[in-house]
């Protein structure tokens, strides 16, 4: 089927054109004018957003994007005929008793208040080009109106067209212009307007005022709106109820809490808006506390409690883990008779799954009447982050049986669940219904795909996700370096960073983890000192995590020096950093070093685990330490870690300090005898010329 020509243009039937001399607009301005409010009727089946860009020319419409298939352009044109034939009879009745100007000017006000409240454009254009046959003279309410309907009805380009062409703007007129761009979620254009207003000398009231900040709020445009606070201060609007609860919401988006908390509390009422603001404002910031301080001030001023204000007080306890006072809005929404329904229910599922309580949060996801797919993805998102995949995979079966359509949330935990299980025909399989839903251009998808072909041990199919993704981001460059440490394509690690590098993207945490691991498989101590400087350029040397990283690279690549000094100046020192840098020791015949990091751990009040142990075993055995191996043999026992890896090594140690008996029981006693520990008993006896063993090793 062919498409419209670019630039097509749908018009009006010809009955609907005005060819009078007595244009609307020709006894205000000029027959340019009336062309320019023709323009504003034009039909269009869809609203204006996206089809023009208002900053660079407010009454412009762009015409290339519109292509309008033929059914659609037949089925348009019998619509807007038969509703604009409606119109016109309406119009017909008004004049056939004699209506007078001003009559006409009220029904037709009343026609557009009437589209306004429905939001149906088409209608609100039917009534417009009704007005401009009619040839009536417009009062200000009329134009108004106009403005209004447009702007109200998703259409604020052509509302602006009508402003521009007014012969008066007053407030009334530039707010609602306002309104219909800040309810599009044009907040820069929201502010822009606000700007214009003020040149054209109109003085805003307190409805422009809170829409202006409103429009702060969304660009969070902090610096602006201090301005329009101090202008509603300047004119006597600070105290006006939606005023002071649009700054609070300001503020508070805009991580303010101080000056939130200060503007809340200097209202003279305060109304479930501000509340509301005030406590999302400190959730968003990880404050529970003030969520929870705030929470019971508004018990105490007997404000009527609603959902929206039950979930912000579930997102401080979840954000702080307050399992308890998390249990007691729980407690407090069913007592005021809340049903959890998908918005309260998500709350609770989140507030229970970041307290570790995956059960209650299925229980509460259970009671959910018709779950959509928020909180259905919400569940499976909790169920794979405490570790129950299975049950997640499970879930998303139930949720297909319902018929529920998946997100790129619900892709993306999915994903995850894949990555869990090892599964790899299962992440394909998930793979598949991303294409076939359309999230395959879905970056975070994408990403999540990443990962899990790395851990999952396709590298090249991994590669090819990442190929073909039309936009990169860090994330999608830390899934590819996470999955080359292996061995067998660790050489890539260093190159992608390399890439990454020349791609002008900013390494994080995650980035030099992931290479300094490639550094520390390829034993690549040169490459392994430039990610190093780009550590410390880039101000991460202080960074635990980071610096663990380089503790193992320098100890693998048998640079004990170096490791030792990054190992120094560690603030935080976990179990996995003394064992990289005790092993280390080990490897290279320090044994006594190793056993003194061993007992500096205990004294930062560290338990050693069975690979702490395993490795200072090891380097007894190397240097044939007997006596220090006996006393690791004692911690090992006194420490319940005598489990096949520290025996394996108590073996080694026994045999190569020449104790066969010691050796020969420890091995009698594994559950699990693999060829290695073996071997060792073997070699030992052949060495100290016994010509049979006194066991049978059954491997």
């Amino acid at each position: 089927m062919c498409s419209p020509p670019l630039g097509f243009r749908f018009q009006f039937p010809n009955k609907l054109r005005t060819t009078s001399s007595r244009s609307l607009f020709v006894s205000i301005r000029s027959n340019s004018l009336s062309c320019a409010a023709l323009s504003v009727v034009e039909l269009n089946p869809t609203n204006d957003s996206g089809l023009s860009n208002t900053r660079n020319s407010p009454t412009l419409v762009h015409e290339g994007s519109w292509r309008i298939p033929r059914n659609e352009l037949s089925r348009n044109w019998t619509n807007s005929v038969s509703l604009n034939e409606k119109v016109e009879r309406n119009v017909r009745s008004s004049r056939l008793v004699n209506l007078d100007s001003k009559e006409s000017l009220r029904r037709y006000s009343g026609m557009l208040r009437n589209c306004t409240s429905k939001g149906c454009l088409n209608e609100g254009r039917a009534i417009h080009g009704q007005v401009i046959k009619s040839g009536i003279d417009l009062d200000s309410h009329l134009w108004v109106s106009l403005v209004n309907a447009y702007a109200k009805s998703g259409s604020p380009v052509c509302a602006r067209r009508v402003l521009d062409v007014m012969p008066e703007r007053d407030v009334v007129s530039w707010t609602a212009l306002i309104q219909g761009f800040v309810a599009e979620g044009g907040g820069s254009e929201g502010v822009r307007l606000f700007c214009e207003m003020k040149r054209d000398g109109v003085r805003p009231n307190e409805f422009t005022l809170a829409t202006g900040l409103k429009a702060c709020a969304i660009c969070m445009n902090l610096s602006f709106g201090k301005q329009v606070h101090a202008e509603a201060i300047k004119i006597g609007c600070f105290s006006d109820l939606f005023v002071g609860s649009v700054l609070v919401d300001l503020y508070a988006k805009c991580g303010e809490m101080e000056l939130a908390d200060k503007v809340f509390f200097c209202m003279p009422e305060q109304n479930d808006v501000s509340w509301n603001a005030l406590l999302n404002g400190f959730a968003q910031v990880g404050g529970g506390k003030d969520v929870l301080r705030l929470f019971c001030r508004m018990r105490e001023s007997e404000m009527k409690l609603s959902k929206f204000t039950l979930s912000t007080v579930l997102k401080g306890c979840a954000t702080s883990g307050n399992l308890r006072e998390g249990q007691a809005v729980h407690s407090v929404a069913i007592k005021i008779g809340c049903e959890p329904d998908e918005f309260l229910g998500c709350s609770l599922v989140d507030m229970y799954s970041k307290c570790g309580l995956a059960n209650d949060a299925l229980k509460v996801f259970k009671t959910i009447k018709d779950p959509d797919v928020v909180a259905w993805s919400a569940m499976i998102t909790c169920l794979d982050q405490q570790g129950h995949s299975q049950e997640a995979a499970q879930l998303f079966q139930s949720m297909r049986y319902a018929g529920v359509p998946p997100n790129e949330f619900s892709f993306s935990s999915l994903v995850s669940v894949a990555s869990d299980l090892g599964d790899l025909q299962y992440g394909e399989s998930i793979h598949a219904c991303i294409c076939k839903y359309g999230f395959e251009n879905d970056t975070s998808v994408n990403n999540a795909l990443i990962t899990m072909y790395m851990k999952n041990g396709s590298p090249q199919a991994g590669s090819r996700v990442f190929e073909a993704m039309r936009d990169h981001d860090l994330v999608s460059w830390n899934s590819l370096l996470s999955g080359c440490h292996g061995y067998e394509i660790c050489d890539l690690g260093p190159r992608i960073f390399s890439q990454m590098l020349l791609k002008d993207f900013m390494p994080n945490m995650y980035t030099y983890i992931s290479v300094l691991r490639s550094c520390s498989s390829l034993l690549d101590l040169g490459f392994g000192k430039q990610v190093h400087a780009h550590v410390i350029k880039n101000s991460l040397d202080g960074n635990d995590f980071v610096g663990t990283a380089l503790v193992d690279m320098y100890a693998k690549s048998r640079c004990l020096e170096d490791a030792d000094i990054v190992f120094n100046r560690l603030i935080n020192r976990d179990l996995f950093t003394w064992t990289v840098i005790i092993t280390g020791y080990a490897q290279t015949d320090q044994a006594e070093k190793a056993v003194m990091c061993l007992s500096l751990m205990q004294k930062e009040g560290i338990k050693p685990n069975e690979f702490t142990l395993a490795s200072c075993l090891s380097g007894c055995s190397r240097i044939a330490a007997m006596e220090t191996g006996k006393q690791l043999h004692s911690m090992a026992i006194k420490g319940g870690h005598v489990d096949i890896f520290v025996s394996s090594a108590l073996v080694d140690m026994y045999a190569k300090c020449a104790c066969l008996e010691d050796a020969e029981a420890i091995f009698e006693g594994l559950v699990l005898r693999d060829t290695g520990a073996a071997a060792v008993v073997l070699d030992s006896f052949d060495a100290n010329s016994f010509t049979e063993p006194r066991f049978a090793p059954s491997c």
